[in-house]
């Protein structure tokens, strides 16, 4: 599939952020320490690992951050989604078309989180 690098200049220094080509609220790349590993459509039900999440996200009606909180905690993983500057100041000094094979997050993880 075909994400952008985007690398944005913030106040505390560069960062490089995978995103995906037509932005959307409900499609997410999902980094497990801090390197791109999932990506996840809220929308694209045809997936077990998306209902699941389209379940803990949309229909309890919490962040995505939230829910990637509780699969943490309960899975003693690290997985999130990056944030790109806390102040809000940021300036995008490049991007370029990147092609990853991103799945979806393990139904395992999913289960307990329900």
């Amino acid at each position: 599939m075909t994400f952008l690098a985007i690398t944005y200049r913030t106040l505390s220094g560069t960062k490089e952020v995978i995103e995906t080509f037509e932005r959307k609220a409900t499609q997410w790349v999902v980094y497990k320490d801090e390197k791109p590993a999932y990506f996840v459509d809220f929308y694209d039900l045809e997936k077990e690992s998306n209902a699941m999440m389209n379940s803990l996200v949309l229909c309890t009606k919490r962040s995505i951050r939230e829910v990637l909180e509780i699969i943490n905690k309960k899975n003693n993983i690290n997985l999130s989604v990056p944030i790109i500057s806390r102040l809000g100041y940021k300036k995008i000094v490049k991007s370029k078309k990147i092609e990853l094979d991103l799945g979806p997050i393990p139904e395992e993880w999913l289960a307990y989180s329900l």
